[in-house]
């Protein structure tokens, strides 16, 4: 295989993972896993699920900037989330297929705080800087503060995959069925924006977006690719999956025994459901991909 064939391999693995960054994709049962001690560059492959005996290629990924924009709120991504995982490749059609971490903590159960909570209280952007991280850090904790997580409306076996799209940056790169968990004291442990029968569609790509008015168009980025250990590994550093032309539905099950009231009042206020044109979700990571046979090798 040229270097060039080995590259175009090795990016339809990488740049999967970065846009499976926005959900939590676990399908391992902990109850299988096996520890595993890879060493040095391959480190940070602990939990790929080497006991898949088809297993290709072990991954793992980081987000650490972006956005979520639904409806009136947007979510920046200003902690760490992390993938990890695997892949096998149907030998006759070179799909790709996701394989969740070995003990099944796939994503990182990353909580991200909803600017001014329920009802979008923030400090004038006039206040010196001090007193409007106190105040804003006030009503995220407070009894008003929302978080917001992403996870998969289905197992991780539904990820849609164009590895040419995904190499060429246009058209449909990978499509994800997800929904949005809102956590708080009043909302409950069941709001959800979006379900397994009625989740949100986003098709991401690294390419330039064509959505509905409002919105622009804006453009991903493919990211800055290093090789080593013979090829064996790849570090993608500045990669950006984008979408703005997903539309999502309005809330359910806020608010517990409640929710004929609370849901309204939730959709009201953060302007759900929402069409398409008004939404946007922006994921920029770093990720390595490795062989699966040399993370093995490693230990």
């Amino acid at each position: 295989m040229n270097h060039k064939h080995r590259i175009v391999g090795i990016c339809r693995h990488a740049l999967v993972v970065v846009a499976a960054l926005i959900v939590p994709l676990a399908v391992a049962s902990p109850a299988l896993a096996v520890e595993h001690h890879p060493k040095g560059d391959f480190a940070n492959f602990a939990d790929c699920p080497l006991i898949t005996p088809e297993l290709n290629s072990c991954v793992f990924a980081q987000a650490t900037s972006g956005e979520f924009t639904i409806g009136k709120k947007t979510v920046p991504i200003n902690k760490t989330i992390t993938l990890q995982g695997g892949f096998t490749v149907n030998p006759e059609t070179g799909v790709l297929g996701f394989v969740g971490a070995e003990d099944g903590n796939t994503l990182s159960k990353t909580a991200l705080y909803v600017p001014g909570g329920l009802f979008g209280i923030e400090a004038p952007k006039s206040w010196p800087t001090e007193a409007k991280e106190k105040f804003n850090k006030m009503i995220n904790e407070g009894l008003t503060g929302v978080t917001a997580t992403t996870e998969l409306a289905a197992p991780a076996s539904s990820i849609s995959l164009n590895t040419e799209n995904l190499i060429d940056a246009k058209g449909t790169a990978l499509s994800l069925p997800v929904k949005v968990k809102l956590s708080n004291t009043f909302l409950g442990s069941n709001c959800y924006i979006g379900s397994n029968s009625s989740p949100i569609v986003i098709n991401f790509t690294t390419g330039t977006t064509s959505p509905p008015e409002p919105n622009k168009p804006i453009t991903g980025k493919v990211g800055t690719l290093e090789f080593k250990d013979e090829f064996t590994l790849i570090r993608i550093s500045n990669n950006s999956l984008v979408n703005n032309s997903f539309a999502a539905p309005g809330a359910t099950g806020c608010g517990g025994s409640f929710s004929s009231f609370v849901d309204p009042l939730v959709n009201t206020l953060l302007g759900l459901p929402s069409a398409a044109g008004h939404n946007t979700a922006i994921l920029n990571g770093t990720l390595e991909t490795a062989a699966a046979e040399a993370v093995k090798a490693s230990e």
